[in-house]
């Protein structure tokens, strides 16, 4: 990856993008250290131009910003990262530093995902997903299979409701599954996508 730091003084502006979302959360800057300690640890190192050293982001309030991808514009002196970002992004406790809230516009499921997640990372007394994320790997794929066979059950019955009912159920247990192995709902979907041949 060529990147011109020969503009703006060694510094170049990095835009920050959830990796599922596509909402852009920030805008923060990087010199050639903060770029190449973010590609070695897998978290978005910026350069603090008011404190004039490296600062990564989450160091403080644990908000991490996972990278998963990094690209470079045009003229090789804008970055465009992909995250996955753990908590609130803004200092003021809001989503993204522009005021919107990280999640799709009719995509419950992105939303849903994003709970499920903060529970895994800072679990909370009381909460059903934490007692899952507890209880260990094995006991929610466990939880999966049964909520499986119970939509396979109710699918022979004429209770559409509870038929739905089950569907739901199932989709959210797999929803912790994925999120217990590391992987995100993207990720399926863009399996899904790159299977599917248009007729």
């Amino acid at each position: 990856m060529k990147i011109n730091f020969g503009k703006g003084n060694g510094i170049l502006p990095a835009i920050i993008q959830d990796h599922v979302t596509n909402k852009v959360l920030m805008l923060g800057y990087m010199n050639r250290e903060a770029f190449e300690k973010t590609l070695e640890e897998g978290k978005v190192t910026f350069y603090s131009r008011s404190k004039n050293r490296l600062w990564t982001k989450g160091e403080t309030s644990g908000n991490y910003l996972s990278t998963e991808d990094i690209l470079v514009d045009c003229d090789r002196d804008t970055l465009l990262i992909k995250v996955n970002p753990f908590g609130p992004v803004c200092h003021t406790g809001q989503d993204t530093c522009f005021g919107e809230q990280n999640r799709e516009t009719k995509d419950f499921l992105t939303q849903l995902e994003n709970v499920i997640r903060d529970r895994k990372i800072n679990p909370k007394r009381g909460s059903y997903t934490t007692k899952l994320f507890n209880s260990g790997i094995k006991k929610i794929a466990q939880k999966v299979g049964e909520e499986a066979t119970e939509l396979l059950l109710e699918s022979r019955e004429e209770d559409l409701e509870e038929f739905k009912n089950e569907a739901a159920d199932l989709i959210y247990h797999l929803l912790v599954l994925l999120t217990a192995k590391d992987v995100q709902f993207g990720d399926i979907v863009s399996i899904l996508e790159k299977r599917h041949q248009p007729r």
